[in-house]
């Protein structure tokens, strides 16, 4: 891996890419960095989406709706105030950017897929958020308080026949999960979430102060031209575990279309360098979510201690052993993250939140 690659990589996110989007987001680490360069890649059909309808069962074609936002794509992200819910309420602008990222399938069986995007922007490289997606999932992370997420159970009822998206940071710490159904009518399949809790994108929590949380509800469609991510985003203040007030709806909207002739191989060769190191730290933050366990951040809200430490430790990882890794991925989470059994305590910020 090329030292001013990865250099450059930790300062952009330093910058402006300190949040995973799916928002997946998404809502990330591209809003102010993410320059288009001149023109060098055309759209193209997505390769993907006809072998949906091929798919042998429900199931199967869930998984190749899942696995067809695999590849190459040029992103638009818009993020757009609709209905004010508090009196007075001023809608702030619209927040609109763009960026090259492709998404490579990390792990596939036939009941979980790993999704990990690359970003491509101004010359840097940085490995962006990543979507798990679990079928009919025993449990799941929420987002309970301020940098702190538990591990609870899925009521088996919404979970038969659904898929839980899990969302992951930049340096694979939580965000949000959501559960649902994909949907196959019309020769169009579309997955929609159920409404969950989740932090604030670093979009927001740079830029105001006025409230805390978001809830909201994903809709995945994947498209002829590649797929697409809605967002029906509640914004919302939060005193401790108690909602207080909320002020807003916005909707996101983020449009990623099949792209050739961009050159990502920037980001697939970070990715055949760092590809062990990441599975390692994916391995320690799943031992620290475990079901019935609350685990905490230790950092600031932008978690930089933990992004900045896990992307030091990618760069040299071709240089260091399994061990070292190992010892060098437990020392920072240990130090920046706890976990612990569930209490009653959490469990009733959990339900407060729910």
């Amino acid at each position: 891996m090329n030292r001013e690659i990865l250099g450059t990589s930790i300062l952009a996110i330093m910058l402006s890419a300190c949040a995973s989007s799916s928002d997946v987001a998404t809502e990330a680490a591209v809003e102010t960095e993410a320059e288009k360069p001149e023109p060098s890649h055309y759209l193209v059909p997505n390769p993907y989406f006809a072998d949906i309808a091929a798919g042998s069962s429900k199931q199967a074609k869930d998984r190749l709706a899942i696995l067809a936002m695999r590849g190459d794509y040029e992103v638009d992200f818009h993020f757009q105030e609709t209905v004010p819910l508090k009196a007075g309420y001023e809608f702030r602008d619209d927040k609109d950017s763009g960026a090259h990222e492709t998404v490579i399938v990390v792990e596939e069986s036939e009941h979980h897929i790993v999704l990990q995007h690359i970003l491509v922007a101004g010359g840097h490289v940085i490995k962006h958020w990543r979507q798990d997606w679990t079928f009919e999932a025993p449990s799941r992370f929420e987002f309970i308080a301020d940098q702190t997420w538990q591990v609870r159970a899925i009521d088996a009822e919404k979970n038969a026949g659904a898929w839980t998206q899990c969302v992951f940071e930049v340096s694979d710490a939580p965000r949000y999960c959501g559960t649902g159904r994909w949907n196959h009518e019309y020769g169009v399949s579309t997955w929609t979430s159920d409404r969950t809790w989740r932090p604030l994108p670093r979009r927001e929590y740079t830029t105001r102060n006025d409230y805390n949380v978001i809830n909201a509800e994903n809709r995945h469609t994947i498209t002829p031209l590649g797929w697409t991510h809605e967002q029906d985003n509640t914004k919302t203040r939060r005193e401790g575990t108690e909602t207080a007030e909320t002020l807003v709806r916005e909707f996101g909207f983020n449009h990623y279309r099949t792209i050739e002739g961009f050159d990502f191989s920037p980001a697939t060769d970070y990715w055949s360098d760092t590809a062990d190191y990441w599975e390692k730290v994916r391995a320690a933050w799943t031992e620290r979510m475990a079901p019935n366990h609350t685990l905490e951040l230790k950092t600031t809200i932008d978690g930089m201690s933990i992004i900045v430490g896990t992307f030091e430790q990618a760069g040299r990882a071709g240089e260091t052993s399994d061990d070292v890794q190992y010892q060098e991925i437990e020392t920072l989470l240990d130090e920046w993250t706890e976990s612990r059994a569930t209490s009653s305590d959490d469990q009733l910020a959990s339900n407060a939140q729910n």
